[in-house]
C-alpha cells in the first residue's frame, strides 16, 4: 500500500509554505471548504482562527498545516480533495505528485493535455516556407496571364536551393 496522506502532507507542507500562488484568497477558500463540507475536520472556531486576516497568510497557512496533520489521516486527505477542487495547478506540481508521476503513474499534468505536437521549430519555418511558396507560385502563376510579369518570381529564386531554384526559372522562362 502507498503513503498515507498524512505522510504526504508532511512531505508537501513546505513545499506549500512557500508557493506563491497560494495567496490569501485561496487559503480562505481552502478553510471554507474544510469547514462548510467536513465540519469533523475544521469545526467554526478553528475556521474563523484560521481566517484572521491580521495574521500574514504565510503564518495562518503554516497553523492551517500543522492543525490538519494533527487531526489525522481524514483531515489530510479532504484538505488535498480541496486543494485539488480549487487549484489544480497546485494541487499537480507537489512534491509528492511529481514523485508519483516519475514512478509510473499514469497521471498527466494539465499542460501535457494541450500539447499539440513536439517538433521543433524548424519544422514550423520549413512548413510555413514551403506554403509561402506555394502561395507566391499560384499568385505569380495567375498575375501571369493578367500582366505577363514574373520577374519577381525569378528573384524570389535566388534564396532557394538548387533543384527549387531550377524549377522556380524555368516557371518563369517558361510564360515569355
Amino acid at each position: 500500500m502507498g503513503e498515507s496522506f498524512h505522510e504526504h502532507l508532511r512531505r508537501d507542507s513546505r513545499f506549500l509554505k512557500s508557493d506563491l500562488r497560494l495567496d490569501t484568497e485561496l487559503v480562505d477558500k481552502l478553510i471554507l471548504q474544510l469547514n462548510r463540507i467536513y465540519p469533523q475536520v475544521l469545526t467554526d472556531k478553528e475556521a474563523t482562527k484560521f481566517r484572521d486576516l491580521d495574521v500574514p497568510t504565510c503564518i495562518r497557512l503554516a497553523e492551517l498545516l500543522s492543525h490538519l496533520q494533527e487531526k489525522g489521516e481524514e483531515a489530510c486527505q479532504e484538505f488535498y480533495r480541496a486543494l485539488h477542487l480549487h487549484m489544480e495547478e497546485v494541487y499537480f506540481s507537489l512534491p509528492t505528485r511529481l514523485r508519483h508521476r516519475e514512478s509510473g503513474d499514469p497521471v498527466t499534468r494539465p499542460t501535457d493535455r494541450y500539447v499539440l505536437n513536439n517538433r521543433s521549430p524548424l519544422f514550423f519555418l520549413s512548413c510555413f516556407s514551403v506554403a509561402v511558396g506555394v502561395a507566391l507560385l499560384y499568385y505569380y502563376g495567375e498575375s501571369r496571364e493578367v500582366s505577363g510579369s514574373s520577374s519577381a518570381l525569378g528573384l524570389a529564386a535566388l534564396g532557394l536551393g538548387r533543384k527549387v531554384r531550377e524549377v522556380l526559372i524555368w516557371y518563369t522562362e517558361d510564360g515569355k
